[in-house]
């Protein structure tokens, strides 16, 4: 599997539910820069031009990574005629970041039409990044044609079902989930009964000290059913979760970033490196949306992650391509 070491797939195991208490939008669309932190429970929001203020101890941590996601590669309609441009000025933000990250989480949606030159131009460019290891999770443009052979081929090896998987990384879990087969009613996500059956037996061994990050493509929480974007038995897998003293779920498909907190669990939903889609409920589709060539950039983004041990939340800062004209 490109960029994924053989040692790091550490298990092999064979209605929503969350009301909208505690829902927080860092920005109205996608990639304003702004630093996230949990504290006492509520989560923290910041913009760039104020992290001054902070401790610099929240700006420091044992374990950094970054966050892309929904690259379309082959994309090239108005929205963004020039996806590869777009996903290469991530590339250079994340090689620009202060503290580099260790290693890249791709939340899916790699390809536009899951053609094999889409994900070759992915891999190339990615191969760019300052951090090397990268570990992906389908979206449902990665598995058009095959149901996600072709990406199992790629980037599933050791991995379980249709892509799952979970690896450790400095006494942090990381679980990628894969909801993105089997689409329900409207196109919202499904784990499906293996899945969800494999993920409670990943769990357990764990204590509820263990901080947990999940992370799939289509948002594990109800973010707008109407335009499919939520996970049909989610609540099921967050049920195991609940347990956990932290946990993140890091979702893409919907382009925008939005957070919401409920618990113990923070959700974040990472910008796009290719085009923006509509606000829930402002357009009569979800969808590429075009906007002028000067503002794309602004509406673009990727997200850095930073850990710290003995802290109950991670440090989230989106980041735009570029300031919006």
């Amino acid at each position: 599997m490109p960029g994924k070491p053989k040692d790091e797939i550490l298990h092999d195991h064979n209605h929503d539910g969350i009301d909208r208490r505690g829902f927080l939008k860092c920005m109205a669309w996608a990639g304003t820069g702004t630093f996230c932190l949990m504290q006492g429970g509520v989560l923290k929001s910041y913009s760039l031009s104020r992290l001054a203020e902070l401790d610099p101890s929240a700006m420091k941590g044992e374990l950094s990574f970054a966050q892309i996601s929904d690259s379309h590669m082959g994309f090239s309609k108005p929205a963004n005629p020039d996806v590869v441009a777009t996903l290469k000025a991530a590339v250079e933000k994340i090689n620009a970041l202060k503290t580099p990250p260790e290693f890249l989480l791709h939340t899916g949606d790699i390809s536009h039409l899951a053609k094999p030159e889409e994900f070759d131009n992915v891999d190339q460019i990615l191969k760019g990044a300052s951090a090397k290891n990268v570990f992906f999770v389908p979206g449902e443009h990665d598995v058009i044609g095959d149901d996600g052979k072709q990406y199992l081929d790629r980037y599933g090896k050791g991995s379980k079902g249709a892509g799952w998987y979970s690896f450790d990384k400095k006494g942090v879990h990381f679980v990628g989930l894969v909801n993105v087969l089997n689409l329900k009613a409207g196109g919202l996500g499904s784990l499906g009964t293996e899945q969800l059956e494999w993920l409670e037996e990943d769990l357990k061994p764990l204590t509820a000290s263990t901080p947990v990050i999940v992370f799939a493509h289509i948002p594990l929480w109800a973010v707008y059913p109407q335009w499919g974007w939520g996970t049909e038995d989610s609540a099921q897998a967050l049920s195991y979760l609940k347990r956990f003293g932290s946990v993140s779920v890091l979702n893409g498909h919907i382009h925008q970033i939005m957070q919401k907190v409920e618990g113990n669990i923070t959700f974040h939903t990472a910008a796009s490196t290719a085009f923006p889609q509509p606000q829930p409920g402002q357009a009569d589709s979800p969808g590429p949306m075009k906007v002028p060539a000067e503002q794309l950039r602004g509406l673009l983004g990727i997200t850095d992650v930073t850990y710290v041990q003995g802290r109950q939340a991670l440090a989230i800062v989106d980041t735009k391509l570029e300031e919006s004209k």
